[in-house]
């Protein structure tokens, strides 16, 4: 019960609130004067070209992001999986990004390396002769993407690397003596080894990207103009930009129900390929 309860508080009422306003024709500027409006905020979004923009961002993103990080954080897992001289410091600058809350990376980026008057990169490229440039502006969804990878690919090696110690090694000598070369024991049991961690991964990552907020804030503001745009900016915007709480609780609903439709589809032949 009370867990129930605690579910029943910060989960369920706020998305029957949720639920309540997105029927509700209801702006911040006049809130004393809700009108009902049935569905016609929902019927607005699929005519918005900037909510199906954001949708296509969204995936975008998640689909880059999670590809990219379980690539590199399994060539990283192999990587430091080795005896090295300062293994210890190498891994724990591997993984720190991984800490360092979005909202500071996402500033450390902009600011400190990728401003085009003074940041780090923007420095060198005069160093070395050449005119720095805004990447912000030039290629804005590339340095989003980068900035999440930067963050979620030590998550990835941390799991990868995890389970990758947790292998035992007598599956890998009783192979060798059996004449399997390094493929052989990488394809049948080092990778079945890791079929469930990189499940772990890809659903952690999948739940997680779906709702990133703080570095399109910080670097691009879902600009220029909407190109960054996705779902979570796309529900601010609407908000506490132009005060638009209904359409904002139409679009959190369906932001909701496909973050499950996504999680469902993916997780299905996952789960079935790694037998759980």
């Amino acid at each position: 019960m009370p867990a129930i309860g605690f579910l029943a508080i910060f989960s369920f009422l706020p998305l029957a609130v949720t639920l309540v306003f997105s029927v509700l024709r209801y702006r911040l500027l006049a809130p004393r004067i809700p009108a009902f409006c049935g569905f016609q905020n929902f019927l607005r979004l699929f005519s918005d070209t900037q909510f199906l923009e954001s949708v296509v961002h969204t995936s975008e993103i998640v689909i880059t992001v999670i590809t990219l990080s379980v690539l590199g954080g399994l060539i990283l897992a192999f990587l430091l999986n080795h005896e090295m001289p300062g293994k210890r410091l190498i891994r724990m600058l591997v993984i720190s990004p991984f800490f360092i809350i979005p909202t500071v990376g996402a500033l450390i980026w902009k600011n400190l390396l990728l401003d085009p008057a003074g940041g780090v990169i923007s420095t060198l490229f005069k160093q070395l002769g050449m005119t720095p440039i805004d990447t912000f502006a030039i290629m804005p969804m590339a340095m989003v993407i980068l900035i999440v990878l930067w963050q979620w690919l030590p998550f990835a090696t941390l799991i990868l690397l995890t389970s990758l110690q947790s292998l035992d090694t007598d599956q890998l000598e009783a192979a060798s003596l059996d004449g399997a070369k390094g493929l052989d024991c990488l394809y049948h049991i080092t990778l079945p080894h890791l079929l469930r961690p990189m499940t772990i991964v890809i659903l952690m990552e999948l739940l997680y990207l779906l709702a990133i907020f703080a570095e399109v804030l910080v670097t691009t503001a879902g600009g220029p103009g909407s190109k960054t745009t996705n779902l979570t900016y796309y529900i601010y915007s609407k908000a506490l930009l132009e005060f638009n709480v209904g359409a904002a609780s139409a679009a959190g609903l369906l932001a909701v129900v496909l973050a499950n439709i996504i999680t469902l589809v993916m997780s299905k032949p996952i789960k079935r390929s790694v037998g759980l």
